[in-house]
């Protein structure tokens, strides 16, 4: 089965080339983060998840909960994954949007992964590093994990740059392996 992201990315593409094209960008954004707000609360979740209700009632209901926070276009939008059994994705599709819109802004998140906490000043000579690498401005988070053992992993868009003990014992297990 395909994962959620590789279904969800179109939608987020057609939303995106038309926010460009209608200059709303910034709309659209608002738009999908609040369908996907609506599509994630509990009761909702439910009744989009109960199979016992019928598409154009899933598609009402949710149309009127959203009211004027959508747009024609994003609720034609609803329409479609209400109509291809798709609501789930709307967390994954405003996600993707927003990638897409930092790419188009020039701007990368990247997640770096360290085995103990790095200092400011390392984060900051990581983060020069990436946006020479990449040629675009990087936005960084910083997490802790010590299951990697020692070194990084930096994460940015599609990109793994894997520095770390774990991932290198790995690589070396799979080269065993062959």
């Amino acid at each position: 089965m395909a994962e959620i992201s590789t279904i969800a990315r179109p939608y987020a593409v057609a939303a995106f080339k038309l926010g460009k094209e209608t200059k709303s960008l910034a709309k659209w954004s608002e738009m999908l983060k609040f369908a996907s707000a609506v599509s994630t609360d509990e009761k909702m979740l439910a009744f989009i998840l109960n199979p016992k209700v019928l598409a154009n009632e899933l598609q009402d209901a949710f149309l009127n909960v959203c009211g004027k926070n959508l747009n024609e276009q994003s609720q034609n939008l609803i329409k479609v994954l209400v109509e291809y059994g798709r609501m789930s994705l709307l967390p994954a599709i405003s996600s993707a949007f927003e990638e897409l819109k930092a790419q188009d802004e020039g701007v990368l998140d990247a997640q770096i992964i360290a085995a103990a906490k790095i200092s400011a000043t390392q984060t900051k000579d990581l983060v020069k590093r990436l946006e020479a690498k990449f040629g675009k401005k990087v936005e960084a988070t910083v997490s802790v994990d010590p299951e990697i053992i020692g070194g990084i992993k930096i994460i940015v868009g599609d990109t793994v740059i894997d520095a770390s003990v774990k991932g290198q014992l790995q690589s070396l297990a799979y080269t065993l392996a062959a």
